[in-house]
């Protein structure tokens, strides 16, 4: 099918207001266009309580906010990531996704304010969302949480920060993790894919875009086999938990989230994978723009959900 009618007036208006591609801009260029996501969103929801704190990271302390629904706990936990690249988005971006996950899944959301490339490269946001969602797990009564529902949730880059983190966390014996919601994840480093060759330009984020954000994240780093860096380069995906992934049909990194789900599968780990016909990347962030988009919320609820079972 074609790019969804949503989606195409999304593109049109986008490119009418004639910004260059990231790739072409400076960082605070790129993070100050970021804003303009949260326009798209629609209006904000009323959640019980929002807390603005911090929690003790590997270099200093790392911002979160946490959501409350209403209700009684102990409630299932999601520690969410937002995407961006590793260089873009904050707290600010995925504010109105974490209010509706929180209310419609009843959960409590721990959202994470990692250290940005290319200030900080790799590992210091993995390492950020490893110590905040191992801080998450050992305070989870105190945030009127369930330790044993706790899922690590993101999208985009954030979504390779929850695949990154489940694997550590089997790795290293913990926290235990329930599952892991990846909303079109950035899972591997391969630019000659056939979704990269298809939609490598006029579907919001291009082939150029990508090379940029990797090559903030790794500055001249070597890539090697570190599957905190690419998780499809782990050579074992056995044990890890439950997993939720999205794709989107224009959307270059549509293939290595598939392939990733596969060999999830084939691991033998519980998955459910959804492609969005017509949908491009990054539409967590455009759902008022694009409420075609919008069952991806009810997928993330139905798997916090799934943890109870």
């Amino acid at each position: 099918m074609p790019v969804h009618p949503e989606v195409q007036q999304l593109l049109d208006g986008l490119a009418a207001q004639g910004a260059p591609p990231f790739e072409e801009m400076t960082v605070p260029q790129a993070r100050e266009a970021t804003t303009a996501f949260e326009g798209l969103q629609g209006e904000p929801e009323d959640v019980s309580k929002v807390e603005n704190r911090s929690v003790p990271g590997p270099a200093g302390d790392i911002p979160v906010r946490i959501y409350t629904p209403s209700g009684d706990g102990p409630f299932p936990i999601v520690v969410f990531f937002h995407g961006g690249g590793w260089v873009i988005g904050n707290l600010e971006t995925v504010d109105r996704p974490c209010r509706a996950l929180a209310n419609a899944a009843g959960a409590v959301v721990v959202s994470v304010d990692y250290r940005l490339a290319p200030e900080h490269r790799y590992p210091a946001a993995f390492d950020d969302s490893y110590a905040a969602t191992a801080w998450v797990a050992e305070h989870a009564a105190e945030l009127g949480g369930d330790a044993a529902r706790l899922c690590v949730a993101g999208d985009s880059a954030g979504g390779n920060l929850a695949a990154a983190v489940s694997l550590a966390a089997r790795d290293r014996k913990g926290p235990a993790i329930a599952a892991q919601l990846l909303a079109y994840p950035v899972i591997d480093f391969d630019f000659s894919t056939p979704s990269y060759d298809d939609n490598k330009e006029g579907y919001l984020l291009t082939r150029g875009a990508m090379q940029w954000f990797w090559a903030h994240y790794l500055g001249a780093m070597e890539l090697g086999p570190d599957p905190f860096i690419c998780p499809a380069r782990a050579t074992d995906l056995s044990g890890l938990p439950p997993a939720y992934v999205a794709t989107c049909e224009f959307d270059p990194l549509r293939d290595e989230g598939e392939a990733y789900a596969k060999r999830l599968t084939e691991a033998g780990v519980p998955v459910v994978a959804k492609r969005f016909d017509g949908m491009v990347h990054g539409f967590l962030w455009t759902l008022g723009a694009t409420p075609v988009g919008a069952s991806i919320m009810t997928d993330l609820v139905d798997a916090v959900k799934r943890t109870a079972g």
